[in-house]
């Protein structure tokens, strides 16, 4: 049978309309992929920085209120001072930092902003903010005897 002899069926065009739209669901999905990967990656790298600053700040030990009273307690002048040089050495662009000192732990905060790799082509989705609170206390060794 001819080509010509089949009519005018009206699905001219489907599979190339079929194609585009695979091609943008195609897209979307490796956004997610790949942006949702970038946003967990940044979330865990929060939390890590937060756990490190605030035991940088925790090991900020007060020696004269140690040797007064034998249990440590942190050092509230200096303690998020320490924990902030720790967080800015990993050369991570932190957009958010927040640290709260007691004289038995110390609370930091950071906040990583993430710009989208493929979903920044859609309207309306921005940036991933990424925010992570640790607590640190400082730890006495084990009781001899």
């Amino acid at each position: 049978m001819n080509p010509r002899d089949w009519g005018d069926r009206g699905d001219r065009g489907t599979i190339s309309m079929f194609t585009a739209i695979f091609a943008l669901f195609v897209i979307m999905l490796a956004g997610l992929l790949v942006d949702g990967g970038l946003a967990i990656h940044a979330r865990e790298r929060a939390a890590d920085i937060a756990e490190q600053a605030a035991r940088a700040g925790a090991d900020d030990i007060d020696v004269t209120a140690l040797r007064e009273g034998g249990e440590p307690t942190v050092n509230t002048a200096t303690a998020c001072e320490k924990a902030h040089q720790l967080a800015a050495s990993y050369g991570d662009r932190l957009t958010g930092w927040g640290c709260v000192p007691s004289t038995d732990q110390v609370s930091v905060t950071i906040t990583i902003t993430v710009q989208p790799q493929l979903l920044n082509i859609v309207p309306g989705l921005g940036a991933f903010t990424m925010t992570s609170t640790a607590i640190a206390r400082p730890e006495r060794g084990g009781d001899e005897g």
